[in-house]
């Protein structure tokens, strides 16, 4: 398996593997537009030429940042393929000088078992009045909200 940056080619893999997921509402789906868009945020884990998981690190505020769009191909549940995303994400963070990631998720045991903690939505207004206005969920979203705080990346030359 290989962990690596989306390309323009994933878009339409990226495209089918998430909004298979929203189809059984366990997260929101993603237009082509979107992936497009925000491409560079992606990264995907590859096999055999196969797009098998992929996610996002979508930067909100100074200090906050956000997993968003992580999936994992149903027949390569259980594998560790989430948690590696999860961790390359936590690194890009770290390294932007991110003290602060959340998620919005139908699976926040997932997280939880990454290190993240529940957290009221209300504690994200950046999130909430930027983007979630804009979601055809809201104000009437059931995900629910996980954090953790990093700790800040020591600067010495």
């Amino acid at each position: 398996m290989i962990l690596r940056k989306a390309k323009i080619s994933d878009v339409e893999a990226i495209h089918s593997l998430v909004n298979h997921f929203a189809g059984k509402r366990l997260m929101l789906g993603r237009s082509r537009a979107m992936l497009y868009e925000n491409l560079r945020e992606f990264t995907v884990a590859e096999k055999d030429n196969i797009i098998i998981g992929v996610g996002a690190l979508h930067i909100i505020w100074e200090d906050l940042a956000e997993i968003r769009a992580l999936a994992v191909s149903s027949e390569y549940f259980k594998q560790g393929i989430g948690r590696e995303l999860v961790k390359i994400f936590l690194d890009e963070a770290r390294d932007l000088g991110i003290v602060k990631v959340f998620a919005l998720t139908y699976q926040p045991g997932f997280f939880k078992k990454c290190g993240f903690t529940d957290i009221d939505k209300d504690l994200l207004p950046q999130k909430v009045w930027k983007e979630c206005v804009n979601c055809p969920e809201f104000p009437n979203c059931d995900e629910k909200a996980v954090l953790i705080e990093l700790p800040v990346k020591n600067e010495s030359k």
